[in-house]
């Protein structure tokens, strides 16, 4: 989808940007900061937020930052379409953490399915996890989302106990809407 979308955009890196401040309409970043949480060359960056400036999506703050601009006319179409619910895909997901271990659960709610009153937007469970790779892949996800990812991981022993003993935060992800990308559990 990140393909398609930077064709139509003009490039992918302009969605990245582009999500970071539809995502997080309340806050400022500073060009370094837009540069490091979307994963794009700091040229790149500048050449955006000029672009996004001069169309009105973000403006300046006093302090020299850019947000985004709360008054741009098209505000719901442009976030329908670029964070869309099909933006990242499951089998997306699902690739990156292939190698991450011995994957029992894999769980998305939260940004990806839009429900912004997830607890979690990842949670994984598993044996022998490679906290390395895992990191890696949420911080790719995170630039290509826009977002900071609110994720959970747990080897299988811990989930089983923390479900046992009705652990809220285990049961306010698994009762709510949320998609099983992979689940060995219950087999």
């Amino acid at each position: 989808m990140l393909v398609i979308l930077g064709k139509l955009f003009g490039s992918a890196d302009r969605v990245k940007v582009i999500r970071l401040f539809l995502l997080n309409q309340n806050a400022a970043f500073s060009a370094a900061d837009v540069a490091s949480r979307s994963k794009v060359s700091a040229a790149v960056t500048k050449k955006e937020i000029k672009s996004l400036a001069e169309s009105g999506l973000i403006k300046k703050t006093r302090s020299g930052e850019w947000e985004f601009n709360t008054q741009f006319p098209l505000i719901e179409s442009l976030k329908n379409l670029v964070v869309s619910a099909e933006s990242i895909r499951s089998d997306d997901v699902l690739r990156r953490f292939k190698n991450a271990g011995r994957i029992k659960l894999l769980v998305v709610a939260g940004v990806f399915i839009q429900n912004e009153d997830s607890r979690a937007d990842i949670l994984l469970v598993g044996d022998n996890l490679k906290r390395p790779v895992i990191d890696r892949n949420i911080r790719q996800l995170e630039a290509e989302i826009g977002k900071e990812l609110r994720y959970s991981i747990l080897e299988t022993e811990e989930f089983k106990y923390r479900t046992s003993v009705y652990d809220k935060f285990i049961h306010d992800v698994l009762d709510f809407p949320h998609v099983r990308l992979i689940d060995r559990l219950t087999q």
